[in-house]
């Protein structure tokens, strides 16, 4: 699965590095040919996603390897400092084509060439729907974050090109010539909305949140199903990459042996590795009748002996 996932990510990267290269030397010669704003807010922002492809690419690059002596929990979290970098690049892109459209609302601006830059931007949309579907393809594979952020950014440019379309028309066949600095600035809010809502999984990812809440439980379900366990507790989860680790308290009885309670713990983790496919997995064995200290935030004990006492299905 690995190596697998590794092949995928590392061709939707280099998909989306010619993407850009394509595109970024379509709209460089469309600038020249209409001065459009909005179309230098596209080419300013093609541009950076070379860069942040780049860096999607050594971020798929780095996570695919396997631990080493540093890294006893692999290299998982290279993605997410990928997106962080993606979401730095896509907030200085936003701030500069505001700046742009704002200097030429205040001093004017005079477009040309409207044939030019619509046909660029028909290519770049055509262009850009087929790596979104091959990213997405990957995404639902993989589940990369990285690769998930490059793709965010470029639904983003579907709808940037299709803005650059309707500035053109309305600024040169229908008069209005402050539409093209003004939806030059309406992409600079578009684009700093994606970084923001870009950064949620990335910040998620390096903070080490917590599983979703069904995934959660139903990881509590499956640890429930054998009755060897009692009282699972102190559950903590967290994702890197493309594994995922978990570890918890149980208790057992005291009078059992060190390897008896071994054997008990080995067919439990062999069950919910195999239930959840890329899980790393502690178990902690309590004697029966030890309190830890509550903790508020983990999975209540009582959770656990509903699911247990359930029959089978």
């Amino acid at each position: 699965m690995s190596d697998e996932r590794a092949r995928l990510t590392r061709s939707a990267a280099f998909a989306s590095i010619t993407m850009a290269l394509l595109l970024g030397a379509l709209k460089l010669w469309a600038v020249a040919q209409t001065g459009s704003t909005a179309m230098l807010g596209s080419l300013a922002d093609t541009s950076l996603d070379l860069v942040a492809s780049l860096a999607t690419l050594a971020g798929v690059w780095v996570a695919a390897q396997p631990a080493d002596r540093e890294h006893r929990f692999g290299h998982g979290k290279a993605e997410a400092l990928a997106a962080m970098f993606q979401i730095l690049l896509i907030t200085l892109s936003a701030s500069a084509i505001a700046f742009r459209a704002v200097l030429h609302l205040a001093n004017g601006n005079e477009t040309r060439g409207a044939e030019q830059g619509i046909v660029v931007s028909v290519v770049a949309i055509v262009g850009t729907l087929a790596l979104v579907a091959w990213q997405r393809h990957v995404v639902r594979k993989t589940g990369s974050l990285a690769i998930h952020t490059d793709s965010v950014h470029y639904q983003s440019d579907l709808l940037l090109n299709c803005a650059v379309i309707v500035a053109l028309v309305l600024d040169q066949y229908l008069g209005l010539a402050m539409a093209d600095p003004l939806f030059g600035l309406a992409i600079a809010v578009w684009l700093l909305f994606n970084a923001w809502r870009a950064s949620i999984d990335a910040i998620d990812a390096l903070m080490d949140r917590e599983w979703p809440e069904e995934k959660r439980t139903a990881f509590v379900a499956a640890a429930a199903k054998h009755p060897e366990l009692s009282r699972l507790h102190d559950l903590r989860t967290r994702t890197s990459g493309e594994t995922d680790f978990a570890q918890f308290h149980v208790d057992l009885p005291g009078s059992l042996t060190v390897a008896e309670a071994h054997a008990i713990t080995e067919r439990v983790e062999t069950d919910l590795c195999a239930q959840f496919p890329g899980l790393e997995l502690l178990i902690h064995i309590d004697p029966a009748g030890h309190l830890d200290e509550p903790d508020n935030m983990l999975v209540e004990e009582n959770e656990f002996k509903r699911l247990e006492q359930e029959p089978p299905r």
